[in-house]
């Protein structure tokens, strides 16, 4: 595709960033709701399942049809993406109990891989690696804008309607989306080779659920040394095992090891695992923050957030031009993820609104800068023919990292976060229950819990409800509970801090290699040539 006329490009560009839209804006509507969502369902406890399983079917998703759309090309599967995650949104919208919303947001995450693996390979396909910096830029332009406009318009709907609708109001993007990519995407083509390597999709499956889940439950539902936690990682190695053998003998394979021998693919994919279990194990945790220890409603949390995602769009889309215009992509790493670190850093400290927004405005600048940085790096390192699987191995591994990442901040929170209640409601400021009805304290003491301080209507429904004399305990005690919520949180963001610094690391050991000028991949002639004009511009 990338001998078509610009105008073509530019349709086809419009229709995929309809598709990436529509996938985006249903993931960032709930990510300031889902905190009441769940308190709602009555199913804090499975918290991090509601988010692990969307990243966990995506992620699967995400890896298996990276190779298959090198096969049978894009088109098809951006339509069963969509067709999938509109499948998904409806179904998550009718759930009764945390358990059916778990499942339907399988299906959710499912769809979401597939269009977010095919999406922004379709970059790869229309434009050449000098080129696509922009276009990136535009793609994490409409990340932005979803993550500006989707958690405010996700808290003031579940603020003033049914939750439900936050997955059913957008239906109609999908429809639109749907139409576009249909009548606009050109007729896929078929691949040289379609022997689908069933059995490497099999391990490779088998390999990923069983991690995922060990690093779900361990801390939480089973300890780490347990039996079940340890036979789910034997269980991983031994998939891990068989599927490497697998590879090594698959005449077409869905993950070619041949490509971890690529220095550049291999330490762009570390780099983006750290960056995103960092990222997102904290990031996920800033809900609870905002809502939780703040104490600011649904409806006006998602302005607190709104400066990370208005600075990163600007940030990425500067970046992009400047990565075309130079050809050099280190550099923007090397700024940015420093930038990041400060960004978090400042969460661990914040105790107020100014210095939540502050932090979020640094963090979305580190992010526009480094974030771009690692997948045009890996699509440039590859040929065209492997441009899928290696964007789908490249979104494997960021997906593992913010999966496991959730997963291990969700264990760091939960083991500080009982000690730190104990010790508030037992220390000086404290609220004194023994002057009370026994009935009344344990109404009091069931809002002990960070699922209690999501619901600030129920909040405050109850303490209307209380005497008079009461209501100054119960404010008292609920400051207490708060306290000890941000005291937990701050471990969480210092444990991110710290993972974000090994990725800054590891970016000094990544080769640049200059940015192509077409997809075709140079000769050693040509690459010589193009090291030269580097050097020589540098």
């Amino acid at each position: 595709m990338e001998h078509l006329s610009s105008k073509r490009k530019l349709s086809i560009m419009i229709a995929t960033m309809a598709a990436m839209l529509f996938a985006a804006i249903n993931q960032t509507i709930t990510s300031t709701a889902m905190p009441r969502i769940i308190s709602i369902l009555d199913g804090m406890e499975y918290y991090t399942w509601t988010i692990n399983i969307y990243l966990l079917t995506s992620t699967i998703a995400t890896v298996l049809v990276g190779k298959l759309s090198d096969m049978f090309g894009r088109k098809p599967f951006l339509l069963a993406g969509i067709l999938l995650f509109m499948i998904g949104a409806f179904l998550t919208g009718t759930s009764t109990d945390v358990y059916q919303f778990i499942i339907y947001r399988g299906i959710q995450g499912i769809g979401a891989g597939i269009i977010q693996s095919t999406a922004f390979t379709a970059v790869g396909d229309l434009f050449p690696p000098r080129e696509r910096g922009k276009w990136m830029g535009l793609m994490m332009a409409v990340f932005g804008f979803s993550s500006v406009l989707g958690p405010s318009l996700g808290g003031y709907l579940v603020d003033n309607m049914e939750w439900h609708w936050l997955f059913w109001i957008f239906l109609p993007l999908g429809v639109v989306a749907f139409v576009m990519i249909l009548t606009l995407f050109p007729k896929s083509t078929r691949g040289e080779s379609t022997n689908i390597d069933y059995l490497g999709s099999l391990f490779l499956t088998t390999t990923i659920v069983p991690l995922l889940l060990a690093f779900t439950w361990a801390g939480t539902q089973y300890d780490w040394g347990s039996s079940q936690i340890l036979g789910l990682l034997a269980g991983t190695v031994i998939s891990a095992l068989i599927f490497i053998w697998v590879e090594s003998k698959a005449k077409n394979p869905v993950l070619p090891l041949h490509l971890f021998k690529n220095n550049v693919v291999t330490i762009s994919n570390i780099i983006g695992f750290i960056m995103n279990f960092g990222m997102m194990g904290a990031m996920i945790y800033l809900s609870f923050f905002v809502q939780g220890v703040l104490g600011i409603s649904a409806t006006y949390a998602g302005y607190v957030t709104m400066p990370m995602s208005i600075v990163m769009v600007v940030a990425s889309a500067i970046t992009g031009q400047l990565m075309a215009k130079s050809g050099k992509y280190k550099r923007y790493a090397l700024i940015g993820i420093p930038i990041m670190i400060a960004g978090m850093t400042i969460m661990v400290f914040m105790n107020n609104v100014p210095m939540a927004v502050l932090s979020m405005a640094v963090f979305g600048l580190g992010l526009g800068l480094g974030m771009p940085v690692f997948s045009l790096a890996t699509q440039n390192a590859v040929s065209h023919s492997e441009l899928g699987v290696a964007t789908a191995s490249s979104q494997l591994f960021r997906n593992l990292g913010g999966t496991i990442g959730i997963a291990v901040m969700g264990t760091v929170m939960a083991n500080n976060l009982s000690k730190n209640l104990s010790n508030a409601l037992q220390s000086e400021s404290a609220p004194d229950f023994s002057q009370i009805d026994p009935a009344v304290t344990e109404q009091m003491l069931s809002f002990a819990n960070p699922q209690a301080l999501m619901n600030k209507p129920l909040l405050e429904q109850t303490q209307a409800s209380l005497p008079t004399d009461i209501q100054p305990l119960f404010s008292q005690m609920i400051d207490s509970i708060r306290d000890a919520l941000g005291l937990t949180l701050s471990t969480v963001f210092l444990t991110g801090t710290i993972v974000l610094v090994v990725a800054f690391v590891l970016v000094f050991f990544l080769k640049e290699l200059p940015l192509r000028t077409s997809n075709e991949m140079p000769t050693p002639e040509e690459a010589n040539q193009e090291k030269k004009l580097a050097v020589d511009k540098a």
